[in-house]
């Protein structure tokens, strides 16, 4: 078969997970669009680990990683199979390629990985394989992790990085979908996109330096690190397609996208 693309997609608030609205229609859509995937790889900004671990259980338990949600968000289950083999075939490629790795065989998906996929693959019959970001590192290194990806993936494995575009929660302001964004989000999330459909791999890998307000769009920068991974192992000038992109509370980017192999 043709090799898959890899995905990012913005997973936005918990509260999805009992509604996505349009962003879930556009999850669905970017996953009705593509061959029904083996496994897929999950990069979620929030699992993090100062080196790779990668989940190697046979299945996964649903994380409500969150507090302060309506009673009925904490009801939603999202339980899926793993692939350990796959898994601890890709702790070895990574491990042979000089990264050092461990595996975990009891982690969960955290809402990250559950809220998109519930919605990509809503009957939770494709295995998953989580595998953490580093928070701490840079987005050269989470390029670098999906270079190393590259080659280990199978063409029927789907790999989903899942943060989001812009992620400043001091002035998320809930509810507020229908209001225009802050200009800041906007000339973010079109520098990125326009960073992306050039190929400028040096531009994006900077964009702390040279996208505008950086700062502001990513006051930290772990929920922007999973596209670099998808990026990456998407192999060099990847076909970028975007899918999606719209602002819920305010200042968070929605942005889909995929990249396919040259």
């Amino acid at each position: 078969m043709t090799r898959l693309p890899t995905v990012f997609v913005s997973h936005g608030s918990p509260m999805l997970a009992l509604g996505a609205g349009a962003t879930g229609t556009a999850w669905h859509s970017l996953a009705q669009s593509l061959p029904k995937p083996r496994a897929i790889v999950v990069f979620s900004a929030h699992w993090s680990a100062p080196t790779p671990v990668v989940g190697t259980a046979a299945s996964h338990d649903t994380i409500h990683d969150f507090g302060g949600f309506p009673a009925p968000l904490y009801e939603v289950r999202y339980d899926t199979q793993g692939d350990p083999e796959l898994a601890l075939q890709l702790a070895k490629g990574l491990q042979d390629a000089g990264w050092p790795v461990r595996v975990d065989d009891e982690r969960g998906l955290d809402h990250g990985a559950w809220v998109p996929l519930k919605d990509m693959y809503p009957d939770a019959e494709v295995p998953v394989v989580p595998i953490t970001i580093n928070s701490r590192q840079s987005p050269a290194w989470h390029y670098q992790l999906g270079q190393a990806l590259t080659t280990l993936l199978p063409d029927d494995v789907l790999l989903v990085a899942s943060g989001s575009l812009t992620h400043n929660l001091y002035e998320i302001e809930w509810g507020h979908d229908g209001e225009a964004a802050p200009p800041y989000v906007t000339a973010f999330q079109e520098w990125f996109h326009d960073r992306l459909q050039a190929g400028d791999v040096e531009a994006l890998l900077d964009y702390r330096a040279r996208a505008p307000e950086a700062a502001r769009a990513h006051p930290t920068q772990e929920h922007l690190l999973p596209i670099y991974v998808a990026l990456g192992a998407a192999g060099e000038r990847p076909a970028v397609t975007r899918h999606f992109a719209a602002v819920t509370e305010r200042i968070l980017a929605m942005d889909v996208y995929s990249f396919a192999a040259a």
